[in-house]
């Protein structure tokens, strides 16, 4: 209950706090890592250079 609660209060909210984990963890990677997250978010079209 306390989960649902917890996510539920907004969209905004909810898609601010996965950006900010998502940039945290982004900066531990290594080069090979973050050219294989870019590989693969590129062939799936969420990159357009």
């Amino acid at each position: 209950m306390v989960y649902t609660e917890r996510f539920g209060q907004s969209d905004d909210y909810r898609r601010e706090e996965l950006i900010r984990v998502i940039e945290h963890s982004v900066e531990s990677l290594t080069l090979q890592e973050l050219e294989a997250l870019y590989y693969d978010m590129s062939t799936k079209n969420y990159i357009n250079d």
